[in-house]
């Protein structure tokens, strides 16, 4: 069986909180571990997305609309939908790794540099298709 869920991979989350929305594989588990022993991957997305800017708007607010509010977590192969898209985020795989989500405060760090990594691809407007929810 090929191996769909690469490095970098854009997916959607099926089941859950984050059902819709879109998510980056950062690191696949294909074997399972012994905590999670079915096919798993790490993913981060976007939670909440920016919103609509125009030009008639002032800097302060354009600021504010174009935050990324993003979230981390392993998520059952079942539950994902893959796409044809890739990211090539080299810094992503780095920060989150499996032992991150053991503390609250690593977690919370990885969250910080994710949202960091989004919100400077979103502002050099690279990817622009994955900083828009999914309309259906």
């Amino acid at each position: 069986m090929p191996k769909i869920y690469k490095p970098g991979k854009v997916a959607i989350v099926l089941q859950g909180r984050q059902a819709g929305k879109k998510v980056v594989v950062i690191k696949q588990l294909d074997e399972g571990t012994k905590e999670r022993p079915y096919p798993h991957a790490i993913v981060a997305g976007i939670e909440r997305y920016p919103r609509k800017v125009t030009r008639r708007m002032g800097t302060k607010k354009v600021q504010r609309r174009s935050r990324v509010k993003p979230f981390i977590k392993v998520v059952n192969y079942s539950h994902l939908f893959p796409t044809r898209y890739a990211l090539e985020l080299e810094s992503l795989k780095g920060t989150v790794a499996s032992d991150t989500f053991k503390e609250v405060t690593q977690r919370e760090d990885a969250r910080k540099n994710i949202k960091k990594l989004f919100e400077e691809r979103y502002q050099s407007g690279k990817n622009k298709w994955f900083f828009q929810p999914l309309r259906f």
